[in-house]
């Protein structure tokens, strides 16, 4: 046996493990702040003891759902890591995410503890986020570890169950153990590499799991988190530049924003990296970021809720590998599947499934939908995910999206998708956002287009990239597409605008 050596620091089994980590490492450094102010990291452990105590004593403990409808601000941050220390599953739900999407998921979930502004479920008893207790004073001392939920609790238990819009329009919850989180959030900073140094600008709602997400980022690696809403949008960059941020997450109605403040404020930034999910940023918006914040690169990922992340390219892989979406992440298996369930070889399309210990649960109360895409014919008899989502690999591993199942269709008797055509419009010079509507009961194809260029333009260009034959025939161009709470390019919308016409 070895002696003379520390032992290695005890890998974290729940979520709040990142935060007594972050906590012994540097205690008094900066940890998150919000248009209110700054927790140390110290302080935030004393806040989260705080809201596991005040929660604890209205009911919650191990196996409660507490549903937590709140701006963007620390508090949430405590809530998050307190549910984690009572062994109780943390529901998040945007502010603005609609009042029937929130009955709907209160419905479904069946939570013990709703917390919410005062007049978003008017019809609950509720008790709202404002009565938590203030954190502690800093101690002259780090903070002890924050106490565990006790010998009942499940390892394997629910630490996130995150909601998401479901094909049949009722929301569907996402069952996140705490085992696949931690592997996730291990798998992901191992791409990202985020540094103690960092100081990460989160404009996302922490509904969104990739604005959530950032908050375990940001403690793994014991580097600041600044929380921004939208009430302060216009002062974003000037946010940034005061606190220090060197690195924006990004979705593509944050990037146009920073890039239209840019235009007025052109003064330095410490930003070094940019990162993208949920929705593609368009080429030329990447272009525009390079070349207005100096120095700074851009990071592709893909990803779905049901495993947080598949693949993550390099920073800037884009410039040589425009199209990709990324390298499987570690411990992770692609494999692209045909019709009937065959392994397809690199370069052909079909079903994009995945395998790895981030594969999450299934869905809340949801057992057929569970079997049908969360099935144990993975490699080793594992289980594996099957997406509903349609790319290829090419032969150094690299993952393309196609689109999905549900986007795929024919024109002119040629198979095309609605990825495919929204990604040959954001490739058009001059087009900054773009969404696609294909023919279906709500009315003919149309292709919606921001940007100066005329819809004859667009559709011209987007003929040289696709062919006539995959190619729609009518485009709009709109001043601006309307987005969902993620910022995500709410369809649904644009779909009851082109009704109205």
């Amino acid at each position: 046996m070895s002696e003379g050596r520390d032992a290695a620091p005890a890998r974290p089994r729940r979520v709040h493990e990142l935060l007594d980590a972050a906590v012994a490492a540097r205690p008094q450094a900066a940890a998150v702040t919000d248009p209110a102010g700054t927790w140390t990291w110290a302080e935030l452990s004393g806040a989260v003891r705080g809201c596991a105590g005040w929660l604890a004593e209205r009911g919650v403990g191990t196996g409660s759902r507490v549903v937590v409808v709140a701006a963007t601000d620390r508090r949430v941050v405590a809530l998050l890591y307190a549910c984690s220390v009572l062994d109780a599953c943390f529901v998040p739900l945007a502010p603005d995410s609609g009042e029937r999407y929130r009955r709907q998921v209160v419905a479904d979930c069946g939570p013990d503890l709703v917390l919410t502004d005062a007049d978003a479920l008017p019809s609950h008893a509720l008790l709202t986020a404002a009565e938590a207790p203030a954190p502690a004073p800093p101690p002259a001392t780090p903070p002890p570890p924050t106490p565990a939920a006790g010998p009942e609790a499940d390892q394997d238990g629910p630490a996130l169950l995150i909601y998401t819009s479901g094909s049949t329009g009722s929301p569907k919850g996402v069952v996140c153990p705490h085992p696949q989180v931690l592997s996730a959030c291990s798998a992901i900073a191992e791409r990202l590499r985020y540094q103690a140094d960092d100081v990460v600008l989160c404009r996302l709602p922490l509904s969104f799991d990739y604005g959530l997400y950032q908050v375990l980022l940001c403690a793994l690696a014991a580097c600041r988190l600044v929380l921004a809403g939208p009430g302060g949008d216009l002062g974003l960059l000037a946010t940034a530049r005061r606190t220090g941020v060197t690195v924006v997450p990004l979705v593509p109605s944050l990037a146009d924003l920073l890039l239209r403040l840019a235009r007025r404020d052109t003064g330095p930034t410490r930003i070094r990296l940019f990162t993208n999910t949920g929705e593609a940023l368009a080429p030329a918006a990447r272009a525009a970021l390079r070349e207005r914040f100096a120095g700074a690169r851009v990071q592709l990922m893909f990803g779905i809720t049901e495993c947080k992340r598949v693949a993550i390219m390099e920073p800037d892989g884009d410039l040589a590998r425009p199209h990709a979406v990324g390298r499987p992440l570690t411990g992770t298996t692609v494999d692209i599947l045909g019709p009937g369930g065959e392994p397809l070889p690199a370069g052909e399309t079909g079903e994009i499934t995945v395998t790895g210990p981030h594969v999450m649960a299934g869905y809340w109360r949801a057992p057929e939908l569970t079997r049908r895409t969360f099935r144990p014919d993975g490699p080793g008899g594992r289980v594996r995910l099957h997406t509903g989502d349609f790319g290829r690999l090419d032969a150094d591993g690299y993952l393309y999206f196609a689109g999905r199942r549900d986007d795929v269709f024919k024109s002119n008797g040629v198979r095309t998708s609605v990825a495919e055509i929204e990604s040959a419009a954001r490739d058009v010079p001059g087009v900054t956002e773009a969404a696609f509507l294909p023919p279906g009961a709500g009315g003919p194809a149309v292709l919606y287009a921001v940007t100066d260029l005329t819809p004859e333009a667009v559709l011209r260009a987007v003929r040289r990239l696709l062919g006539p034959d995959k190619a729609p025939a009518r485009c709009l161009v709109a001043p601006a597409l309307p987005h969902g709470p993620n910022g995500k390019i709410d369809r649904a919308a644009l779909r009851t605008r082109q009704e109205s016409r």
